[in-house]
């Protein structure tokens, strides 16, 4: 999902939390960044994603969820750092409060809007690396490919596959997601 504009007033949660319902945003270092609404192919992707996830993690009947956005992740309160990633799988229930997920996911799926791909390469890259998420997928309809982030404590692997490929979600031992398989 792309971030449109920033505004240039630091927000802080409860005025996130005020806003209206129907306005989708996220904010990093306390700015508001407005969303627009998903595209066609991206809802595609994420439903056909969300749901090989979903039925894994259901039959693994552990402790992990998987949730789809619009569901938040408040990486920081102070400055503000909140995100809504695609789709997201949590492990640790401690995490969430009945509104959100507090502090990283284990897994991150982000589907790449092509009218602002930064977001999802560069800015929130940055973000879940450096706030703990253990695995993170870029998936990008326009070029058809998935780049797979592993992160370590000060190090990360990455790895490029297309949309004709079968991907290992790291975070198990024996779950693989075939693109080919999804239709895509």
């Amino acid at each position: 999902m792309s971030a449109l504009q920033a505004q240039p007033e630091i927000i802080t949660l409860e005025q996130y939390e005020n806003l209206p319902e129907d306005i989708r945003a996220e904010v990093f270092e306390g700015r508001i960044y407005y969303m627009a609404g998903p595209s066609q192919v991206h809802q595609t992707i994420l439903l056909e994603l969300s749901t090989a996830l979903n039925s894994y993690v259901k039959n693994k009947k552990g402790g992990c969820r998987v949730f789809i956005a619009p569901f938040d992740v408040k990486l920081s309160t102070s400055p503000l750092l909140l995100i809504q990633p695609d789709i997201m799988i949590i492990c640790d229930k401690d995490k969430l409060d009945g509104k959100r997920c507090n502090g990283a996911p284990d897994f991150i799926i982000e589907i790449v809007s092509p009218s602002n791909p930064s977001d999802d390469y560069i800015r929130k890259l940055y973000y879940y690396k450096n706030y703990g998420v253990q695995e993170y997928w870029i998936v990008d309809p326009t070029s058809q490919t998935v780049l797979v982030y592993i992160f370590k404590q000060d190090s990360f692997n990455v790895r490029q596959y297309s949309f004709q490929d079968k991907i290992k979600v790291n975070i198990y031992d024996d779950l693989w997601i075939d693109f080919k398989a999804l239709g895509l």
